[in-house]
């Protein structure tokens, strides 16, 4: 760990896993409180775990906040723990199943007492489910804090975040896993496949299957690629080259995703969350209303009426998204203007400097379109938790559909307009170029060198602290200090804009490549420094994110095959528009326009016929899922149990101690750096 473990005052060693800190000016009784619920039995309402104060640090001064508490749990509450949120492990005949104490040793790897069993990431996520399932019971609000109330049955930690007393939470790093992580990931430049099964065993599953996406687009662009240099090197006049490339583009973009949809199901097959059951979703802690009775649980909680909320979208949400798209297309139409007027001057003398003077405007507009996309983002998030959505899940959809209605047509408009109104070519491939190259400088420059260069700040600032106090022996910083750093560093919020960031590049390069086939080069070069930028921020940037089941990458998969039907209709419209197909109707331009629509509805029904032909999950993993399932089913016939708790019972309080004594904490054991 990072320079200690903890033992509690009956002895046995733990290792901190998880970081709450509470507000500064938080009452006293309520920090002894929620101590109290942490600490106590399951079968009195708290979670039996282990919980300790940091100590403080090599400043003392009062903007010190002293509400740090790390979080950790014996082995066996883990493995209760495990079995409590459905995780799967390897079975010992090599399938994945449902852990259960029962059938603990049947397990591959469990020896002992199942020390090591459970990565870290697994552990932390048991520690923080454990936490956010703690109710409250008969409280009203908690103590000292009368704003803050409380509803039977409610999550008590969703509740102190709510109310900003529970500032965050946060999972540890592992110093020696991290430094073994970041050498075999990104600090040896190498020629090799991304090590998923252990970015997965640090990170969770749905990290890992981000970064499996990232290399799986990647190599899927190598084609694209290696066709698209060549088709570059050519004279552009001819047409044909680039109906033979869109018609290439079409079967690429379809199989590809196709195909990823099997890679991501044996990927979730081996990590175990294929077939793992969604948990029952709690409200969101930003959510807030009227007390009623939810009808499914039928606890009492806060409820808000479904018609107020599609009133607040339909009324509020969608025109503010319709205002901000009119925005873009007036920022579109002055960047028009500025084309017109550079080309003039260029027309009028063309130089050297008039030619350069050409990329100018295309170099503004994307630099205003990467502006654009992030105050709309904050403005997106401002008006989806003004929605007041009950449930994490609603709130991340209609997030997801407002931010990429923008982001399409903000990025994407300029090209449709060039392409299919003024219909130049040689403009589109100028701009095409221009928005792609400007728009990856800017994502890398904000998203990896200005964080990398804040962090670095952070790192010498504290070390500066500590070699004052002359504790720095060996370069580690002590516990408390790591600690108090990694509470500083900026919070990871999650895989949304590097998906988005790979959409638009999918738009990019489905969308248009054919008139400028260079773009899938250039997006195999971001996605390369995207690998290392990306791990170099999750190692050292960030702080570590809770690591998040996933079977699949969501939503987003949604979004990219509807990209790829737009790209069916784009790349139809630009084969239509070529001089040698046209030549075919030199009479009709109807005619054209209806063998142009025929060919593109064949194309989508070839497209949707692949889909429907292509298993979205391997036949092999099928088969293993059916006898599990089956197996279950003669369990059940049987009445054999497939469930039990052996492992762990639930720790009792001792005998006649005082509150005082139950409320001792733990004490540090004293361990060498």
């Amino acid at each position: 760990m990072q320079g200690g473990t903890m033992a509690d005052s009956s002895g046995p060693v733990w290792t901190p896993l998880v970081v709450l800190e509470l507000a500064s000016d938080t009452a006293e009784e309520a920090v002894t409180w929620l101590l109290r619920r942490i600490r106590d039995t399951q079968h009195n309402g708290g979670a039996d775990l282990l919980v300790e104060q940091l100590g403080l640090g090599v400043e003392t001064q009062k903007k010190q906040n002293p509400n740090l508490f790390l979080v950790g749990a014996s082995n066996q509450r883990l493995l209760a723990g495990a079995e409590d949120v459905g995780l799967f492990k390897e079975y010992s005949d090599g399938s994945m199943r449902g852990f259960t104490c029962a059938s603990k040793h049947n397990f591959k790897d469990f020896n002992g007492d199942g020390d090591g069993f459970l990565s870290m990431a697994e552990c932390q996520y048991i520690i923080k489910h454990e936490l956010d399932t703690l109710r409250a019971k008969d409280e009203t609000h908690v103590p000292g804090h009368s704003h803050a109330k409380l509803y039977p049955g409610k999550s008590i930690i969703r509740r102190l975040q709510s109310k900003g007393i529970l500032i965050q939470m946060f999972p540890l790093h592992e110093k020696e896993e991290l430094k073994r992580l970041s050498f075999s990931w990104f600090k040896k430049l190498k020629l090799s496949l991304q090590p998923l099964d252990d970015i997965r065993h640090y990170y969770g599953e749905g990290q890992a299957l981000y970064f499996g996406f990232l290399e799986y687009f990647t190599f899927a662009l190598v084609p694209m690629a290696l066709i698209g240099v060549p088709y570059f090197l050519f004279d552009w006049e001819d047409y044909d080259k680039y109906v033979i490339f869109a018609a290439f583009n079409l079967i690429w973009s379809t199989v590809i995703l196709e195909l990823w949809k099997r890679c991501s199901a044996s990927l979730a097959y081996r990590w175990g969350t294929l077939s793992r059951k969604k948990a029952f979703e709690e409200p969101r802690p930003g959510f807030h209303g009227v007390l009623g009775f939810n009808p499914v649980t039928g606890r009492e909680e806060p409820t808000y009426p479904t018609a107020k909320r599609h009133l607040r979208v339909y009324l509020v949400s969608v025109p503010f998204v319709l205002l901000c798209l009119y925005l873009s297309l007036y920022v579109m139409m002055i960047y028009f203007q500025m084309e017109g007027w550079v080309l003039s001057i260029h027309d009028e003398e063309p130089t050297f400097w008039t030619g350069i003077l050409l990329f100018i405007p295309s170099i503004i507009y994307a630099v205003v379109i990467e502006i654009m996309n992030l105050i709309y983002r904050y403005a997106a998030e401002f008006l989806t938790e003004w929605e007041n959505h009950r449930l994490e899940s609603s709130y991340q959809n209609h997030l997801v559909l407002k931010v990429l209605v923008f982001n399409f047509f903000n990025c994407f408009a300029s090209l449709f307009y060039i392409a299919f109104v003024m219909q130049d070519m040689v403009l589109l491939r100028q701009s095409l170029a221009t928005l792609l190259i400007t728009s990856q400088i800017l994502n890398q420059i904000m998203e990896s060198f200005l964080p990398y260069w804040l962090q670095r700040r952070r790192n010498k600032k504290m070390i500066r602290k500590v070699q004052k106090r002359a504790t720095l022996q060996d370069k580690e910083l002590p516990l408390e200090e790591q600690v108090r750093l990694e509470a500083d560093m900026s919070t990871y919020l999650g895989t949304f804009d590097d998906y988005l960031e790979l959409f638009l590049l999918f738009g990019y390069v489905s969308l248009f490549s054919c008139v400028y086939p260079l773009a899938a080069v250039l997006v195999v070069l971001n996605n390369i420094t995207e690998v290392y930028s990306d791990a170099f921020k999750m190692c050292h940037v960030f702080k570590r994110p809770f690591s998040e089941p996933a079977a699949n990458i969501g939503v987003w998969q949604l979004a990219f095959e509807a990209m790829c039907v737009i790209a069916v209709v784009t790349n139809c419209s630009l084969i239509g528009m070529s001089p040698q197909v046209k030549a075919y109707f030199p009479e009709s331009d109807t005619q054209l326009i209806l063998w142009t629509v025929a060919i593109e509805h064949c194309l989508l029904a070839i497209k949707f016929i692949l889909s429907f032909l292509i298993p979205d999950v391997p036949k092999q993993i099928q088969v293993k899922l059916a006898r599990l399932e089956f197996e279950s089913l003669e369990a059940l016939k049987k009445k054999r149990p497939i469930r039990g708790r052996s492992c762990w019972k639930p720790r009792s309080s001792p005998r006649h101690l005082s509150e005082e004594e139950k409320l001792r904490p733990p004490k540090i054991a004293k361990t060498s750096q």
